[in-house]
């Protein structure tokens, strides 16, 4: 959520910005709206100081004048029905308008309108040369039977399947990994709910509150709910690792606050039916883990290139050829203001995949959930971003094409030979 001064102060920006990400929103009517909820507030605290006033003043006065201040009291009792029944009309309209509006993305952030806008920063490592033709990774794992969508289909039908045998052992070594390198940096590790409720996805801005219909899909997102409880399942670890901390104040001293969580996720895939519905690419389950930091304002643009320098240190490590994203307005989503993206080189599919982000949500998502840091006298709201360390079923997709052999096997990256305790899996 925007400050709204910020957007008095700025509406032409607003306008501008929330444009950039393909958000239609009126600003003229919001700050009307605001006005008069601004006036009728003022209106129902004045009502209220004078109540507290005549309250003392009957203690104070015979029977006679008592009865005239409650006869006036009656009358602006009634004053005070309107008003509020006024208000609450008015804060309905203002609440609906705040919660659409974006956050405000940075001058650098490339303008563009989707994903084919994004803007390739960098290529980093080096795409191996295979003399022979590299198979895809599903060809790979069914012959090694270490993956197998087939009988996860007649379980629980499309989009889902079982790791096995080694592939289990590589998920779990990639999990040690990046819980090391992140452990070494000040991370504290945290398994989360996997569960949250409406609001506090909400606030973090990845679903609209004004949804109604529960029985049907949250307001064409790409999230479960269980609508007997009402709670809903996390597609990432940060959906439920940033509202940790709702309306609590950090020390100015104890930030950076930094966190990984390790989590299964979920989501619908509503929508892409048709784009990569074979193997584990995209699916409705899946594990990852997840770098969460609340930080000082100062401090955001520097933690942001931090989560992406270990999301690359990461990558080097494994020995994986990737190329860094600058990502457009239009595909930057509601809450962030900056974002990056990792692609991985996948030879076996002969094309880049996403298998990092990492967003700078500034005080947007603070600002909704009421988290903030003492400043002298003064609380102040923190910063918030996120980062990916290891989404586990696409990395594994990219080590199986990319350390391959002809016979059908293929290498473990090094770096994880200690944990897995082999160094090929295969023939």
């Amino acid at each position: 959520m925007l400050d709204i001064k910020y957007i008095r102060n700025n509406p032409d920006l607003v306008k501008e910005r929330s444009k950039n990400k393909g958000v239609d929103i009126d600003i003229d009517r919001l700050l009307k709206v605001e006005e008069k909820r601004r006036n009728l507030l003022q209106k129902i605290e004045a009502i209220k100081s004078k109540k507290n006033k005549a309250n003392e003043l009957i203690r104070e006065t015979d029977e006679d004048e008592k009865k005239k201040i409650i006869d006036e009291m009656r009358l602006i009792d009634t004053e005070e029905d309107e008003l509020q029944k006024e208000f609450k009309i008015l804060d309905k309209e203002y609440q609906q308008l705040m919660s659409i509006i974006p956050n405000i993305s940075f001058d650098n952030v490339p303008v563009g309108k989707d994903d084919s806008e994004n803007l390739v920063i960098r290529e980093e490592g080096i795409k191996r040369e295979f003399d022979f033709n590299p198979k895809d990774y599903l060809s790979i794992a069914e012959e090694l039977d270490i993956i197998d969508v087939k009988r996860a289909a007649k379980v629980s039908g499309s989009r889902f399947g079982y790791l096995k045998g080694d592939a289990v052992l590589l998920e779990f070594a990639l999990i040690q990994l990046a819980m090391k390198v992140t452990i070494e940096k000040g991370f504290i590790p945290v398994i989360p709910p996997v569960m949250i409720n409406p609001e506090m996805m909400e606030k973090m801005g990845h679903i609209d509150k004004n949804f109604d219909n529960r029985d049907e899909q949250w307001n064409g997102e790409d999230v479960y709910f269980l609508k007997n409880d009402p709670l809903l399942l996390v597609g990432t670890s940060e959906q439920s690792i940033g509202p940790m901390h709702t309306n609590e104040v950090f020390r100015k001293e104890d930030l950076p606050k930094r966190y990984v969580g390790f989590s299964t996720c979920f989501r619908r895939e509503a929508g892409s039916y048709g784009k990569d519905t074979k193997g584990i690419l995209r699916v409705h389950q899946f594990d990852k883990i997840e770098m969460f930091t609340f930080c000082l304002p100062e401090e955001s643009e520097k933690e942001h290139k931090l989560l992406l320098s270990i999301e690359e240190e990461l990558m080097n490590l494994l020995g994986l050829p990737y190329r860094v994203v600058d990502i457009c307005t239009g595909d930057l989503g509601l809450s962030a203001a900056s974002k990056y993206d990792i692609e991985a080189w996948m030879p076996g599919q002969d094309q880049y995949r996403e298998t990092h982000s990492t967003s700078n949500c500034t005080d947007f998502q603070a600002r909704r959930l009421n988290i903030r840091y003492r400043d002298g006298e003064k609380n102040k709201f923190v910063h918030m971003l996120n980062g990916t360390a290891i989404a586990v079923g696409r990395i594994l997709i990219a080590i199986i094409e990319n350390y391959q052999r002809e016979n059908g096997s293929f290498d473990v990256p090094e770096v994880l030979v200690g944990y897995v305790g082999k160094k090929t899996i295969g023939k």
